[in-house]
């Protein structure tokens, strides 16, 4: 018959009861929608899911003989597909779920970022003026704590400020009580001043509070060492 949403349910259903690796649909006729469904299904799970559309033929007086078409079946290609899917997928889930926790840690210790709302990006940040960014950054084996210099792609800007604050790296790195990463970044047209923590989202999620810490306290202290030269600035 023409395939339905029941007879769909019942092939996961049986498939998943029996912890069978493989599902076979055999139909009239296949609707758009549920060949989409098991091009989804493919894609999304380590299972084989075949489409199956069953016609009969017959080779001169023969008795009519059942002929399979296959519709729609699993490829390597599309399991790729899947698979690289459910890792970006998998990814983001995990940066949000660093940015929440980390965040909810800061809020009380700090007002610099406390309206700022956890994403999916790599870098959570809050604008002080129209040149520079304070932002909490972080890879799968390493977050940051920077201050970003940008100001609508004009490179002379933002060199003109880096400068300004590079001139005083001594004290602001003896008042941050580290060395810091001073990057002019001119492929880019910005510049950055940054420390890099060791551990990222890609660390056990019972790592994260230590690594959440280390960046809470590198930014208050960050802050408290540059804020004298931001106000300072001569833009």
């Amino acid at each position: 018959e023409k395939s339905n949403h029941s007879h769909l349910g019942q092939l996961i259903t049986y498939l998943v009861a029996i912890g069978a690796k493989t599902a076979i649909w055999i139909v009239g006729e296949a609707r758009p929608e549920h060949i989409e469904s098991i091009i989804w299904l493919n894609r999304s799970f380590s299972e084989d899911f075949y489409l199956l559309k069953l016609k009969t033929v017959k080779i001169g007086d023969s008795l009519p003989a059942p002929l399979f078409d296959l519709i729609v079946g699993p490829s390597e290609e599309g399991k790729e597909v899947g698979k690289t899917k459910k890792e970006r997928s998998d990814r983001l889930q995990s940066i949000e779920k660093f940015w929440t926790q980390l965040l909810i840690l800061a809020k009380p210790k700090s007002n610099l970022l406390a309206n700022v709302s956890p994403n999916n990006r790599s870098y959570v940040g809050t604008r002080i003026n129209q040149n520079l960014i304070f932002n909490y950054r972080v890879k799968k084996d390493e977050a940051t704590v920077e201050l970003y210099i940008y100001f609508k792609e004009n490179e002379e800007e933002n060199i003109k400020i880096f400068k300004q604050l590079e001139n005083n790296k001594g004290s602001i790195e003896e008042a941050f009580g580290e060395s810091l990463v001073w990057d002019s970044k001119e492929e880019y047209m910005a510049c950055s001043i940054n420390k890099i923590i060791k551990g990222g989202y890609g660390n056990s999620e019972s790592e994260w509070s230590e690594i959440h810490e280390a960046m809470v306290d590198a930014m208050i202290r960050f802050e408290k060492a540059l804020k004298p030269h931001i106000d300072n600035l001569k833009i």
